[in-house]
């Protein structure tokens, strides 16, 4: 009888603590899914402040251009332009993937957009701080479907050549 007991107390403890864990990544998953939409949505609307603010101190953020590779503060200064016309860029989520790990302040994502290249992939890292979750590191890229992978491939021939003779010379 005792032994039934603490096994009952045991698998009660163990579904009560797996339900919690499963609650939890479920707030977590919500949260992050507003975060990167309000911080898509301050793009669209050119909220410089409400953009930048959801991102952290020492974020990143990698361009579709493989030269941009952009600090915080670099990416402030390449972007402001932008929001002071009023209209940055505006996208719009088709898919995402979240990834969380219990007791982890640390989330990761992809997410499928629609822009005005036509379908990008993004790609991010987030921290949860104590004003809540902020982008880390984000990467954005243009899909290409693969049949035509070649023919973007003979497109930007020149321009990688260029590229990778600037960086073997930099090294």
């Amino acid at each position: 009888m005792t032994r039934n007991y603490i096994f009952l107390t045991f698998l009660l403890i163990y579904t009560i603590g797996i339900s919690q864990i499963k609650t939890a990544a479920v707030q977590s998953d919500s949260e992050i899914t507003t975060t990167v939409e309000q911080w898509h949505k301050a793009a669209a609307d050119a909220n410089f402040e409400a953009y930048f603010n959801l991102m952290t101190a020492d974020a990143v953020f990698i361009g579709t251009d493989p030269t941009e590779n952009w600090s915080l503060k670099s990416f402030k200064a390449f972007a402001k332009p932008y929001f002071d016309r009023g209209k940055a860029w505006s996208f719009s989520t088709l898919d995402r993937n979240i990834f969380t790990q219990p007791e982890s302040n640390f989330a990761w994502f992809d997410e499928l957009l629609k822009t005005q290249m036509g379908i990008c992939r993004g790609s991010g890292v987030l921290e949860k701080t104590i004003a809540g979750w902020k982008i880390k590191h984000y990467v954005l890229s243009i899909a290409i479907p693969n049949e035509n992978v070649k023919e973007i491939t003979s497109i930007k021939q020149g321009f990688d050549s260029n590229l990778m003779k600037l960086l073997k010379e930099d090294k």
